[in-house]
């Protein structure tokens, strides 16, 4: 935990989930950037109604939880990380509302005085977001976007203009920079282009994609790798699909495995609706299960036979193995004995090494000059 001196006061924050002898910080230089440029133009007022986009665990939430403030987020754990910043700094957990990516950003009859927008590395997400956020702004808004240097191009600014209207942006500060953009209501802008689906190769699968979703415009090679070797038993009741994206794993598990019961699981509110979609059009008269949570936070103990895993390697901007890590031991608590946790990553990631550690045994199943596809029992 450390300490945020802005403005608007001194904030205790972490990341989510919480790990002994975190080394990053629960904010960055944007944050920064933003809450001091509020401050300093003098916006914020006493009946300030305020959007937040992307805001990664709560800092903005928490230094603006004095004003009617909206919270949007596709990740479950951004969500989390919000409450338990609030939480930490004795602030109201209902003083910020959080919305999810997929429900309304406001209402049409309350625009906000201020939206502030942490730009992604997804320029698929911000087109999204933009189309989302015009119907709840007017000419008065101020619409301030905030990201590093590196992860602003011309194409970042090219939506904001094509979305929004007229658009500038600051002086670099601590490599971080702001954006600014209004409304230009005489603008018509191209309708959003998300969600978009593809036929999925080989099959009759139409496969859906929110903005959000990982491989948006094809199938990767390495869930391609994964799916040409799912494995086929019927002792496979129980199945997970964890860290889903658009669900094409766990759909092609449930045509190999006809007795399975799949569950869908991902901290994205985007890539579980896609999933969603993709079982119910591909298999109409077959139930499945939907979870958007923390890897695999309230799901029950043992009561898994298969887990399929590709681990992301990254959360937001920070790279490393934490997550996939923690997606193998929660794993291991929720396989049944004898259940099996398959999982794909890159030769160099080293899950060989790491899943005999945890479950006493690893095997190849098959592998590739890129990928591997590694199996480990619970005894």
């Amino acid at each position: 935990m450390e300490t945020l001196a802005a403005p608007q006061g001194n904030f205790k924050l972490s990341r989510f989930p919480v790990r002994q002898q975190e080394t990053l910080r629960a904010w960055d230089a944007a944050d920064e950037y933003l809450l001091n440029y509020l401050n300093d133009e003098q916006l914020l007022h006493s009946n300030c109604h305020i959007l937040i986009v992307n805001d990664s665990f709560g800092a903005l939430a928490c230094a603006l939880s004095g004003y009617d403030t909206v919270s949007v987020s596709d990740s479950f754990i951004a969500q989390q990380g919000m409450q338990l910043n609030l939480n930490q700094n004795q602030l109201d957990l209902d003083a910020v509302e959080f919305r999810h990516s997929l429900m309304a950003y406001g209402q049409a009859d309350k625009p906000y005085d201020i939206v502030l927008l942490k730009v992604t590395k997804s320029l698929a997400q911000l087109e999204d977001q933009l189309h989302r956020i015009r119907p709840y702004i007017t000419q008065n808004s101020r619409i301030i976007a905030a990201g590093m240097t590196k992860g602003i191009h011309t194409s970042t600014l090219q939506l904001f203009a094509t979305i929004i209207g007229q658009t500038k942006t600051s002086l670099a500060r601590k490599k971080a920079r702001l954006i600014f953009a209004r409304l230009d209501p005489e603008l018509i802008p191209p309708e959003n282009s998300y969600p978009r689906s593809y036929r999925l190769a080989n099959t009759e699968y139409q496969i859906l994609n929110h903005a959000n979703v990982f491989s948006r415009e094809k199938l990767d090679i390495g869930t391609r790798f994964l799916i040409e070797n799912l494995p086929t038993d019927s002792r496979f009741q129980q199945v997970i699909d964890l860290g889903c994206g658009n669900g094409i794993v766990g759909l092609m598990a449930a045509a190999a495995n006809p007795q399975a019961t799949l569950h869908f699981v991902d901290e994205s509110y985007m890539a579980v609706a896609s999933a969603r979609e993709n079982f119910s059009q591909a298999f109409p008269d077959r139930e499945a299960q939907f979870e958007v949570t923390d890897c695999l936070k309230g799901i029950p103990s043992d009561s898994s036979d298969l887990i399929l895993n590709n681990p992301p390697f990254h959360q937001q901007n920070a790279i490393g193995d934490f997550i996939a890590w923690q997606m193998f031991t929660e794993a291991k608590t929720i396989l049944k004995s004898g259940g099996e946790l398959w999982v794909i990553g890159n030769r160099h990631l080293n899950y060989h090494a790491k899943l005999k550690k945890l479950f006493g045994n690893c095997s190849t199943i098959a592998s590739n000059t890129k990928f591997v596809i590694l199996k480990a029992i619970k005894r």
